[in-house]
């Protein structure tokens, strides 16, 4: 398997494999940069076909972090972690312990979180090993935390308005038609919101439960995987896993904006370009999904600074200028003949490329 030779590699200053026999633990975490500060990001459990797509997806997880937490102002790296392995069938608490001893053994370096197929619970068991570890349930009030769902669906939800003001002028979402893929913890938070303000929901996952959940309370109508790519919105979420804007789903879209919390939407980076020619308006991944990241970045604050700092006032506010992000990516994009995600790239690399200050300071 190729490390500093993979296509995603880019020039990661960490990438380490853990197994643990006893609870059949197999784990890779992967530092992308820490120039801003220590590498936050999630943890995800997922049945990989093989070593190497594990191995890719943690590469462009970790990078995305990076370019996050750069993008989002906060003083952070980027980092992810993977778990190989069937969620519904091989996860248990002593797995998630173990991996808490993996992550202790990085020195801080890396602080774990939940991401999909993970939950606060299991952060709960990884704390156990590590204090190194943010997602944990709420514990003091006004104090940000717990499951960052709902703050990733509030940043994506105010990035979508953002987006769609910017390319239509519209500012009432009454009778936008939205396609929604993925119906996840944030894609469903994100359609309730979207209901909530007179949306009309498109809807696909590969969970029929949460698809007729969809329909009983949002009146959504429901689509087959391949067949949201098709729907008639002008609004595509993708909320569920990344590539999913590429060579054969692009010509597809009707959509004049792409919007949702999905990771690394884009197959290869030339797509970026691709979306641009067809005049589809995308809100960059990275920037729009950012708010969990937000949320638990304010309570790892609160921990560092015994409660001083880190209030969830402070994150939603912080959550809420995702709209001003965007506006300055959108602004400039138009201004450079950029697409929005070169242009996304180009003001978090002039962040996290040339730092002014250590993290510790711009905390």
């Amino acid at each position: 398997m190729e490390f500093f030779t993979h296509p995603e590699f880019d020039s990661h200053e960490q990438v380490v494999l853990f197994s643990d026999k006893t609870t059949g633990l197999r784990a890779i975490i992967a530092v992308h940069n820490t120039n801003l500060g220590p590498a936050l990001g999630g943890c995800r459990m997922w049945n990989y076909a093989s070593d190497a797509e594990a191995l890719t997806d943690v590469l462009r997880l970790s990078r995305g972090m990076t370019y996050k937490a750069a993008i989002t102002g906060l003083p952070l790296g980027g980092g992810k972690s993977v778990i190989i392995g069937d969620a519904k069938k091989d996860k248990n608490p002593r797995m998630m312990q173990a991996m808490g001893r993996m992550v202790e053994k990085l020195n801080g370096n890396y602080i774990i979180a939940e991401d999909v197929n993970t939950t606060d619970d299991d952060m709960v068991n990884i704390n156990t090993n590590t204090a190194h570890v943010v997602g944990l349930p709420v514990s003091g009030k006004g104090t940000a935390g717990g499951n960052p769902s709902p703050m990733t669906a509030l940043g994506v939800f105010t990035g979508l308005k953002t987006a769609l003001k910017f390319r239509t002028g519209k500012t009432d979402l009454t009778g936008v038609r939205v396609a929604v893929q993925g119906l996840g913890n944030v894609g469903f938070n994100l359609c309730e919101r979207l209901h909530a303000e007179g949306a009309v929901l498109t809807v696909t996952d590969i969970d029929t439960g949460r698809i007729q959940k969809a329909v009983d309370q949002f009146g959504a109508t429901a689509v087959g995987l391949d067949e949201i790519y098709d729907a008639d919105a002008e609004v595509f979420a993708p909320c569920a896993l990344g590539g999913v804007i590429n060579d054969a789903t692009l010509p597809r879209l009707k959509a004049v904006v792409i919007a949702g919390a999905a990771n690394n939407q884009l197959e290869r980076a030339e797509h970026g370009a691709a979306v641009k020619a067809r005049n589809i308006l995308y809100a960059p991944d990275y920037v729009i999904n950012a708010g969990g990241l937000i949320n638990v970045y304010y309570e790892y604050l609160a921990r560092i600074t015994k409660g001083v700092q880190g209030r969830e006032e402070d994150s939603v506010k912080h959550i809420l200028s995702i709209r001003e992000t965007l506006d300055e990516i959108f602004t400039r994009a138009q201004r450079e003949n950029l697409s929005t995600a070169d242009a996304a790239d180009r003001v978090a690399e002039g962040r996290f490329l040339f730092p002014d200050n250590g993290w510790d300071k711009a905390a």
